[in-house]
């Protein structure tokens, strides 16, 4: 009678050999996975116990010491060479002359951070050397041989300290029950013995959870169990190039069964994880988009780290940057999960940003604002939801600031965006025009850098709190497009705006408009699809379904892989990346860019505008009224002072103009812009019954 029934943590076996097999003791797992209860001096000493029973203590020495060389090396190199790997190969790509230049400065500023970085770490590590080569030669001419006996002794040690960890797993196996080839009951809980006990051929390949497959069967095997393939198909999917290190993770090429497409496979991102014992947040499997590979390839990518995106703060580049070439350099992003640099071309598309609220939206729409305020050829069109100070440093820089989602804003909204649209039609009938009369200047049609430069250059419509911005105009009334009639329909706003916004996009897309849309409801209400499939550009991030996934990336994203419902509570500032290009999303970690730095760059970009001669629209007005308030104030005080000097507490208009030197219509004027207001009446003075004009108390109050 079985005992599977009564004993569900045991294996039912084969009958064991006559000899009883060697006790063993417990369940021996991977080094770094041990419970903290299980890494005990015993454990050590178990394992440095099987390595000298079969090889002696030396090779314990000798390979911890390998792995200090290792890790000296890792920290001689650190990330340099992979950066300026990174900048060659861009400018390897580049075909832009100008931006060719600009990766050229890249590689030799990466180049000389790398020999700062060599020069600071073999310093350091001479230094320690020589201290404890003095330390050592001290005490041995002091101590003697003994001395040299324990440093000897100490150094053997500590090889061998560091030497355990990478020693072999001790088998769960006794070596009587390998030799009759049979297999043990191993007690402990139902996981370790799954572990320990044979489950067909997979078992030959078992994978510990932080560490490369064993060899390409043991990822197949994987495929088969995350239901990619089948075990009939494992025999014809191949992994091409092998498996390989790629940055903090690994990395493989697979060519499917033939019959199956990429996407199909893709689409089981979360399979493959559990089958590799890994995360979804820290996998990236998606068809492979290189110049060899066919329709059934994938590449895929295992971070070593669960989240491969952690680490601390990284400011933007932007923040100390003097000025910016929105066109020519991109917007920085940020890291991918390879700790590579990555960036956004925005020119000839416009974004939309997704996802659950404080995940960093804002942080990189301003990314792509600060970009655009570095660059006094950008016009900034700002249109938010709602009022607050997220936004309120592009002030100073924006054509048009509307905040707000009340009736008579979101018609205020429908004001610009039709005089912005008008515009970006008038700069296509303009294009045309020199098309015909001055093609070298519009080679292809389109505008040049040089145009740009001359006065077309981008427009950037940043709209905030689309969520808001809809609800606001579902709740007002507006007539008809095209309604002539005295009593025109009213029917609710929120179609006309997406409407709008989608015109917009489709319009303006040639002739360098650009839209950012940033929403935090990820459904149909907060993102409509008609706007969305204008938006060739898309980001999310972490959202709590596939469903939302799908309204801010679409489908074909999320079926390719793309998965912003899975990242992690703790991914702030992590969001997938969706261009539309061959090469699919990317999940990124995006830059920082805190309100006061934002504020000192608007600043910038400010002057820039001023020297430019570019500062337009509601900037230039505030730059106005604080000019003539200035100018008023000085006035003011100048009035004052000549009523002071003649020791009045009134003066008549003209009289007072005579004094400053004005004419009464411009002293009224500026008086009026200090907020005096106009003149009063001043009771019988200068043989005049009620003459008008200034009061010291109304000055002095104003």
């Amino acid at each position: 009678m079985t005992t599977a029934a009564q004993h569900p943590h045991l294996s039912v076996v084969p009958p064991m050999p006559a000899d009883p097999p060697t006790p063993l003791e417990g369940v021996v797992v991977a080094a770094d996975k041990t419970p903290a209860t299980l890494r005990s001096d015993s454990a050590i000493a178990r394992a440095v116990d099987h390595v000298r029973h079969h090889h002696g203590y030396l090779p314990l020495a000798g390979r911890g010491y390998r792995r200090l060389v290792e890790g000296w090396v890792a920290g001689y190199h650190d990330y340099h060479p992979h950066l300026v790997a990174t900048a060659e190969q861009a400018l390897a790509d580049e075909t832009d002359i100008a931006r060719q230049d600009s990766l050229r400065e890249t590689i030799d500023e990466r180049r000389a951070a790398y020999r700062r970085h060599r020069l600071i770490y073999t310093t350091k590590s001479g230094m320690w050397g020589m201290t404890a080569a003095a330390a050592t030669t001290a005490g041995t001419l002091s101590g003697g041989l003994w001395v040299t006996i324990a440093a000897g002794l100490g150094a053997y040690l500590y090889g061998i300290r560091h030497g355990v960890d990478a020693a072999p797993k001790v088998s769960a196996t006794p070596p009587a029950a390998r030799a009759h080839g049979t297999s043990v009951a191993v007690p402990g809980p139902p996981q370790a013995a799954a572990a320990a006990s044979p489950a067909g051929a997979d078992s030959d390949h078992a994978m510990p959870a932080d560490a490369m497959p064993a060899d390409e069967s043991a990822l197949l095997s994987a495929l088969v169990k995350a239901d990619v393939i089948t075990a009939a198909e494992q025999a014809e999917t191949r992994v091409v190039g092998g498996i390989r290190r790629d940055g903090p993770g690994w990395a493989a090429r697979i060519e499917l069964p033939e019959g199956m497409p990429a996407n199909k496979a893709t689409v089981k991102i979360a399979n493959l994880a559990g089958a590799l014992r890994k995360k979804a947040s820290q996998i990236e499997f998606k068809p492979d988009s290189s110049e060899d590979a066919h329709e059934g390839m994938v590449t895929l990518w295992v971070g070593d780290h669960p989240n491969p995106h952690a680490g601390p703060k990284v400011y933007s580049e932007l923040v100390s940057a003097p000025r910016w070439h929105f066109w020519r350099d991109g917007i920085p992003l940020g890291m991918d999960a390879r700790q590579a640099r990555q960036i956004l071309r925005l020119i000839w598309s416009s974004i939309l940003i997704g996802g659950l609220q404080d995940y960093g939206k804002s942080y990189l729409a301003r990314l792509i604002a600060a970009a655009a305020a570095l660059d006094p050829t950008v016009r900034i069109i700002v249109i938010t939801g709602k009022k607050g100070p997220d936004w309120a440093p592009l002030k100073r820089i924006a054509h048009r600031y509307i905040a707000g989602s009340d009736p008579d804003t979101i018609r205020e909204i429908f004001s610009t965006m039709t005089t912005v649209i008008d515009d970006m039609q008038a700069r296509g009938d303009e294009l045309d025009r020199l098309f015909e009369e001055e093609p070298h200047r519009v080679p292809e049609g389109k505008i040049t850098p040089e145009l740009a430069a001359d006065g077309m250059g981008p427009v950037l419509v940043i709209v905030e709190e689309l969520q808001e911005l809809l609800g606001g105009a579902a709740l007002t009334k507006m007539p008809v497009p095209d309604d002539d009639s005295d009593k025109p329909r009213l029917v609710s706003a929120k179609p006309l705006l997406v409407d709008l916004f989608a015109r917009f996009n489709r319009a303006a897309r040639f002739v360098l408009g650009m839209g950012v849309y940033i929403t935090q409801r990820p459904d149909a209400t907060g993102v409509p699809t008609e706007l969305r499939e204008v938006c060739v550009k898309r980001a999310s991030f972490r959202t709590k379904s596939r469903d939302s996934s799908e309204m801010i990336l679409g489908d074909m994203a999320v079926a390719a892989g793309a998965s912003p419902h899975a990242l992690l509570e703790s991914s702030k500032g992590v969001f997938v990346l969706e261009e539309g290009a061959e090469d699919g999303y990317r999940t990124l970690r995006g830059d920082v860019i805190d309100l006061p730095d934002f504020a000192r760059i608007c600043e910038r970009g400010r002057q820039l505008r001023i020297e430019a001669g570019t500062l337009s629209g509601d900037a230039a007005e505030r730059d106005r009224r604080a000019a003539a308030a200035a100018a008023a104030s000085g006035v003011r005080a100048e009035a004052l002072a000549a009523l002071d000097s003649r020791h009045v507490d009134r003066m008549r208009t003209e009289r007072l103009a005579e004094a400053l030197g004005l004419t009464a219509e411009e002293l009224k004027a500026q008086l009026r812009a200090a907020g005096v207001g106009d003149p009063t009446p001043l009771g019988e003075m200068e043989g005049l019954k009620n003459p008008r004009g200034y009061k010291r108390e109304a000055l002095a109050s104003a």
